[in-house]
């Protein structure tokens, strides 16, 4: 949940402001900011293929891989505002390594609610609103103290990056999990053999 907090709250500390980002500091007129948005939902799209393509192969380096890209892309997004061919270029790759994220978020939260998926589901949902209006309020704070319309983009490469811890710390605990299941695998046989062995010499 924390993982989807921060990691999507990303994507919408930069996107709730893009309009005055590009508007203000871009030079974008403001006609061109439908196809701007047509772009960013072009990345949405092609992210959520390639997340959901990859959520049931490599979960955790696509989680890792789309979280550190999308922190790299706003921290430089920050600086290149004025730049309008890498303003096209970030606000699409945000689109999409923003919602590359979605469907491994989703089936991680899922593989670990065996009981109650549902409820798991729903609650992860709210936990992407979370984000959202999480990194929006952070990103008008940066704004109303004067720091000026691109610092919401490193507000957002602040937020992707930190998801990178629990993403780490679940990888670790979901491996350590993994192996204590092995070794009780691997040692369950020799405990049946034991026990037929001392049945056997109990009752020859």
């Amino acid at each position: 949940m924390t993982m989807t907090v921060l990691g999507f709250g990303g994507v919408f500390a930069a996107i709730t402001y893009i309009a005055p980002m590009l508007t203000e500091v871009g030079n974008f007129a403001e006609s061109s900011l439908s196809w701007l948005m047509a772009a960013f939902g072009t990345g949405m799209v092609v992210g959520n293929l390639i997340g959901g393509h990859f959520a049931d192969r490599k979960l955790m380096p696509m989680l890792y891989t789309a979280l550190a890209g999308l922190a790299l892309v706003l921290g430089l997004f920050t600086f290149l505002v004025s730049d309008k061919a890498a303003s096209v270029v970030a606000v699409f790759l945000i689109g999409a390594l923003g919602f590359a994220t979605v469907p491994p978020l989703q089936k991680h939260v899922l593989d670990h609610a065996h009981g109650a998926p549902t409820l798991a589901s729903a609650a992860n949902i709210g936990a992407f609103n979370l984000g959202n209006a999480l990194a929006a309020w952070l990103g008008g704070l940066v704004i109303s103290a004067g720091l000026g319309y691109t610092a919401p983009n490193a507000v957002g490469a602040i937020l992707a990056a930190s998801a990178l811890v629990p993403a780490v710390i679940s990888h670790r605990l979901q491996r350590r999990s993994a192996r204590v299941t092995a070794t009780r695998a691997r040692a369950a046989p020799d405990l049946g053999r034991a026990a037929h062995a001392t049945a056997g010499a109990v009752h020859p």
